[in-house]
């Protein structure tokens, strides 16, 4: 065999055992949360109904790996509805306690519950009065001793080689978090509305809360003709706009009906350039589609999608165009 392809045979062996190393940490990991995941008992339920009845805000600390886990568990606590915000122990005696009120409950994350700078904050937090739940790995610790609650999320092993390297240890704490939140949601009554409420700018969020009246175009950008306009005058219309439709009104402004780009190219199809002299209220679309401006801007995509077309008016109390939302502006702002 050439030196290429003896090279090209370990390559492939090289790539199959990363291939199986990974299957490997996966598996260590899976079952670390499947062991976390029978071990939960009563006092995760006393854990919800403790952050359910606290007046103030779940302070989530840990120190290393265990307080970037925190992080994420505080950011995904206060994105559902449960105030939560993180601290970092050793800045904590340093002026961070300030943050800390008596209505407050402190989530404290250490998987050997011997973390110096997470055990240091307990005489505090005893002082303040403030109630302590622990997510650690060994409830027989110094940390889980001392606290109100102890949610157990002990490993049997890292996925490290070495066994050192919290990688399973995070992953399953990490879980614990999330179970807590979503069950904190769920408690707390907490939908769609809320997340989107919380979420303004991502995609649940414009989808819940963006209205027609937040997008649709009024005024002067409103396209409108009479029923007697020329299509060809009517064809100027709709391309300057550029709304792919125009209303047409009465001499009150009262929508009679309208007259889309896609009907006027079916008209020439139909009558060739005569089409041109015929006149807006021979060829309109009597009575067509139309939205509210309170109503969602999903609503009004879902609308267009139904029907195929690409624009809906908005009328006001008196049948008056008040405004037009194009289909574009609402797949503009990522609303699917």
């Amino acid at each position: 065999m050439s030196d290429s392809g003896q090279q090209n045979k370990k390559n492939k062996k090289d790539d199959l055992d990363l291939v199986e190393e990974a299957r490997r940490v996966l598996g260590v990991e899976a079952r670390a949360v499947e062991r976390v995941a029978s071990r939960v008992d009563g006092s995760f339920a006393l854990a919800v109904e403790r952050i359910t009845c606290c007046n103030g805000r779940v302070i989530v600390t840990g120190m290393g790996k265990s307080g970037i886990v925190g992080k994420k568990i505080a950011a995904t606590l206060s994105s559902t509805g449960t105030p939560a915000f993180y601290m970092h122990p050793g800045e904590a005696s340093h002026g961070d306690l300030g943050m800390v009120t008596s209505s407050d409950v402190v989530l404290a994350i250490s998987n050997s519950g011997e973390t110096e700078e997470v055990v240091a904050l307990i005489p505090f937090i005893k002082r303040f009065g403030v109630g302590l739940i622990a997510m650690t790995g060994s409830a027989d610790s110094t940390l889980g001793n001392a606290s109100d609650v102890v949610l157990d999320v002990g490993v049997d092993e890292e996925a490290c080689p070495m066994g050192i390297v919290p990688t399973a240890s995070t992953t399953a704490t990490l879980a614990m978090g999330d179970a807590l939140a979503v069950a904190l949601l769920k408690k707390r009554g907490f939908n769609e509305e809320d997340f989107a409420t919380y979420h303004p700018k991502g995609v649940l969020g414009k989808k819940l809360l963006t209205k027609v009246s937040d997008l649709m175009h009024t005024g002067q950008d409103i396209p409108h003709v009479g029923p007697e306009t020329k299509l060809v005058d009517c064809l100027m219309e709709i391309s300057t706009r550029r709304l792919g439709m125009t209303t047409v009104v009465d001499g009150s402004g009262a929508m009679l009906g309208v007259i889309t780009d896609g009907d006027v190219r079916r008209g020439l199809e139909k009558w060739g350039k005569e089409y041109f002299d015929m006149q807006a209220g021979e060829v309109m679309t009597r009575d067509p589609k139309r939205i509210e401006a309170r109503e969602l801007a999903a609503r009004a995509l879902a609308v267009m999608q139904e029907h195929s077309i690409t624009s809906i008016v908005v009328l006001d109390d008196a049948g008056r165009p008040e405004g037009v939302i194009h289909i574009h502006d609402i797949l503009k702002q990522g609303i699917l």
